[in-house]
């Protein structure tokens, strides 16, 4: 019985520390954006808005031209 004074105010202590703890994370921004470092591994750095993609896109859409008529 003697134990229980000393483990449930430890017990309350890490309970409280735990929860600030994950209150500093989230307003630190630890939880803000978890895909976005995942997916930018894909992208070129030097073309962000993917230029060559859309080019060949425009490209595909557009007819063939025919080289036959004179």
């Amino acid at each position: 019985m003697p134990a229980l004074y000393i483990l449930i105010p430890v017990a309350i202590l890490l309970v409280a520390f735990a929860i600030w703890l994950f209150f500093w994370a989230v307003d630190s921004g630890q939880y803000d954006d978890l895909d976005g470092p995942a997916h930018s591994i894909l992208f070129d750095d030097e073309d962000p808005k993917h230029q060559a993609a859309v080019e060949e896109a425009r490209q595909d859409e557009q007819p063939p031209k025919d080289s036959s008529r004179g």
